[in-house]
């Protein structure tokens, strides 16, 4: 089932998320509506809070970015067959030089800005079945991590570039609270004014 997408202002985008336990209620068929949500919006990832769950939970997969020109054929297998669920994740580590790279987020639809993030992170989390792993992932594939780790920090992209770029997106971001963005997949806006 496809779940409508948090926009940007909503609280629950600002919360840490809590770990869940197996007997989290339907988990299958969340983690199932979280994979047909962020496939029919397009997205490489989706994080629970952006479907207005504050837990940690997030889904990825990788493979529209498997047809970029800039990128070895070894990543572009890589980013290929990358699909994972990751439940109650922890970086552990995150290194190696920052990269900067173009951003957008389906809470904050119409909004791209460069963000840099480290190449490398170590990500300890568990999997649909519970399973526990600890993880090296660099390249594309460690950036869609940080980024769908930093929603269940309650953190958003956004907070990651200068000053000067947020005043300039400020319209943009209001617009989004307000109901205004029209982006072609379902939303569910926090509209101030209503609150």
């Amino acid at each position: 089932m496809i779940l409508p997408i948090v926009g940007y202002g909503d609280p629950v985008l600002r919360k840490v998320g809590e770990d869940i336990t197996p007997e989290y209620p339907q988990l299958k068929e969340l983690i199932d509506n979280m994979y047909d949500t962020m496939y029919n919006a397009y997205g490489v990832g989706l994080a629970a809070p952006q479907i207005g769950l504050a837990i940690r939970l997030f889904v990825i997969d990788t493979e529209p970015f498997s047809d970029g020109d800039d990128i070895s054929a070894e990543e572009k297998a890589q980013l290929k067959v990358f699909k994972k669920t990751f439940i109650n994740a922890k970086i552990l580590k995150e290194e190696g030089e920052e990269w900067g790279f173009n951003e957008g987020c389906l809470s904050i639809p119409d909004v791209r800005e460069d963000v840099y993030r480290n190449e490398r992170v170590t990500i300890e989390y568990c999997d649909e079945n519970f399973v526990k792993h600890t993880e090296v992932y660099d390249g594309l594939i460690a950036r869609v991590i940080q980024h769908e780790y930093d929603h269940i920090e309650g953190i958003l992209f956004t907070d990651k570039i200068s000053t000067l770029k947020r005043t300039l997106i400020k319209k943009k971001l209001q617009n989004i609270m307000d109901g205004k963005a029209r982006p072609d997949y379902r939303m569910r806006f926090y509209n101030k004014k209503g609150r």
